[in-house]
């Protein structure tokens, strides 16, 4: 038996060994200082992860750490580190120095980063440092992964800066001062797959070469253009960010690409008038720089016709004129923002075929078009007859004046129509009209389409006749028709069953439409209106879906708020009820407060209310009174003053308790 005992407690005790080892392990695994101005020198030899960021270490001497992988040196006043300071470090893979002062001491410190053969990750930002105490630092970094010198004061990249980092993946060298690019800088590193060079002062890409790169971000510099020299190389570019460059055309993409991003917002293209000179000009540049003499083809619209292109940004940029012809070559493009250019009419300026026809070009793959803030005022339905797949369109900010759709029966369309027939775009899921000064709704305006958003806000004094939503009302599920200036009677809303966000704030509303007992709405916002009451019985049929109102901004009556006491008793979500006021007779308090104790309030109200009647009421029965007495000083009617005498008693009595 005794054996047995010490077994079994031998037993618990190697289970808690076990259980000390395991959370001491993990103890060392990795720490955290914090107000340090130097290493601690009793740090555990076992550690594999050191955080000494945002600390006041000056200078940083030799660490025994040989199980360390991951040092944080970030945000400190390092600008000495010895040179056998990583010389233990023999599993150091992440290395992160950034924002600190090492542009001192360079050839101290980079004796000492050459010590470290198994770097992976190496974080030098924020440093200052100039061009050749990078090449200094990036020396026997043949294992290096990802580099990031983000903030430094590199004017120039030299062809042997990375010559002994070739195995690099991800290279940042944002927020520099980099004019100069030497030919054969990144060419070698046959892993690189993301350069990251914004905020630089870079001005041309005359022959772009880097076939091995997937992301590449220019955006910032002050680039004119973009040229690539057409070959038969694959290039694995998915993704290309010139935004906020000075562009002036379209960039010449490689021939065989996979780019599927590109980013040209806030740029100068378009500046030029027409698509074609544009066009034109791109290519004489391409040839000019390639230094052949003859132009033989249109180099632009062959590489983009084959590029697999499914997001193109050019808002922000100075186009008067749709490139109808240049985006007809993206087969795959899915989403075009437009925003913020020069537009005013998007015509069909498109050059008729070789029998003299005009021709009819699409957009294929086109789902999201974005044209916000342009100042259009026409679009061509054969512009809207090209958009055979599109879910998406914001017109927000325009003047665009939207039509009764056409006659379904007639086979041609319209092309002399000033206004926007939006029946043509049978795909439309998502229309926003916001900021259009449009006068009128017309009947049947989006018939035929498969609207479910529809925005119409801000759109002061518009009209809305009645079946302006006809052929929508059973797809719409969020309408907004907020900020019109419109009155109950100018609301006409048909019974809409699938609606579930409705927003007709800032009007001057005092009746919501009873037709929306039919939808299950979820949200609902009547701020701003001038609503003093609302239809409790239309509230019970929405509260069974209703949780999210927005009331404020109204004038409610206190003691009318049945559909408050609905909305309530349901917890129904008021986001807004502390900023909503009510009234009673003689003040107004917000509904929070009436919430607490509403009998209070309305039940004095109530009694004002009766003392008043009662107080008219005596005052009658006075003068009948006297006049009767009068009367019968005259005529002797003793029965009718006794009768008239005991109401007045008895009302005098009423009086008194009513209080």
């Amino acid at each position: 038996e005794g054996v047995c005992v010490w077994r079994m407690v031998r037993h618990m005790f190697s289970n808690l060994l076990l259980l000390w080892s395991i959370s001491h392990d993990l103890y060392i695994t990795g720490l955290t200082y914090h107000n340090l101005f130097s290493v601690p020198l009793d740090l555990d030899v076992r550690l594999r992860r050191l955080d000494l960021s945002n600390n006041f270490i000056r200078q940083l001497h030799t660490l025994a750490l040989p199980y360390l992988e991951q040092l944080d040196l970030s945000s400190n006043q390092l600008d000495l580190i010895s040179e056998g300071a990583f010389e233990n470090l023999a599993r150091l893979e992440e290395l992160n120095l950034s924002r600190n002062v090492l542009n001192n001491n360079v050839g101290s410190n980079g004796k000492a980063l050459q010590s470290i053969s198994r770097l992976k990750s190496l974080d030098i930002s924020m440093n200052g440092l100039s061009d050749d105490a990078v090449e200094l630092y990036l020396r026997n970094k043949s294992s290096l992964d990802q580099l990031k010198m983000t903030g430094n004061a590199l004017t120039r990249l030299s062809h042997n800066l990375f010559k002994e980092s070739e195995g690099l993946r991800v290279i940042t060298i944002d927020d520099n001062q980099i004019s100069v690019i030497e030919q054969g800088t990144f060419e070698p590193l046959s892993q690189l797959e993301t350069l990251n060079l914004a905020k630089n002062n870079l001005a041309h890409i005359c022959d772009f070469k880097l076939h091995q790169v997937k992301y590449l971000n220019l955006s910032r510099n002050s680039v004119e253009f973009f040229v690539t020299r057409e070959d038969d190389q694959l290039y694995r570019l998915e993704i290309l960010d010139l935004s906020h460059n000075k562009l002036l055309y379209f960039p010449i993409v490689p021939k065989m690409n996979s780019l599927r991003y590109l980013h040209l917002q806030n740029n100068l293209v378009g500046t030029l008038n027409s698509e074609a000179t544009m066009v034109s000009e791109a290519n004489a540049l391409y040839y000019e720089i390639m230094n052949e003499k003859t132009v033989r083809k249109n180099n632009l619209h062959s590489n983009w016709r084959l590029m697999p292109l499914i997001y193109i940004d050019l808002s922000y940029n100075h186009f008067r004129s749709f490139p109808l012809e240049t985006f007809n070559h993206l087969l795959s493009l899915e989403t075009l923002n437009f925003s913020y250019n020069c537009l005013q009419n998007i015509t069909w300026n498109v050059r008729n075929d070789e029998s003299g026809y005009r021709r009819q070009l699409f957009f294929p793959s086109l789902k999201y078009l974005d044209l916000q803030s342009n100042g259009l005022v026409y679009i061509s339905p054969l512009f809207l007859n090209a958009l055979t797949q599109i879910e998406t369109l914001n017109l927000q900010d325009n003047s665009v004046q939207p039509c009764a759709s056409m006659d379904q029966s007639a086979p041609q369309i319209n092309l002399n129509t000033s206004c926007v027939v939006f029946g043509q775009l049978r795909t439309l899921k998502h229309l926003n009209l916001k900021e259009n000064n449009i006068k009128m709704l017309q009947p049947n305006t989006f018939l035929k389409t498969s609207l479910v958003s529809l925005n119409l806000a801000r759109n002061s004094h518009m009209g809305m006749q009645v079946g302006s939503l006809e052929g929508v009302q059973k797809t719409l599920q969020s309408l907004f028709i907020s900020e019109i200036n419109m009155t109950s009677s100018d609301l006409s809303l048909p019974c809409m069953p699938v609606l579930t966000q409705l927003n007709i704030s800032n009007n001057r509303l005092d009746v919501i439409p009873s037709s929306l007992s039919c939808s299950p709405l979820r949200e609902i916002d009547i701020r701003n209106n001038h609503f003093a009451s609302l239809n409790h019985s239309l509230f019970l049929a929405l509260s069974v879906h209703l949780n999210l109102m927005y009331i404020s901004g109204n004038y409610f009556n206190c003691c009318d708020s049945k559909w408050l006491t609905i909305l309530h008793e349901l917890k129904g979500k008021l986001p807004d009820v502390s900023d909503t006021v009510c009234f009673t007779s003689d003040s107004n308090i917000t509904i929070t407060e009436y919430l607490k104790n509403p009998s209070v309030y309305c039940l004095f109200h109530t009694k004002i209310s009766l003392s008043a009647s009662v107080c008219v009421l005596l005052c009658i029965i006075d003068v009948a009174l006297t006049l009767v007495m009068k009367y019968n000083g005259k005529c002797g009617n003793s029965y009718a003053v006794h009768n008239i005498y005991i109401l007045y008693l008895i009302t005098r009595i009423c009086w008194h308790f009513s209080f």
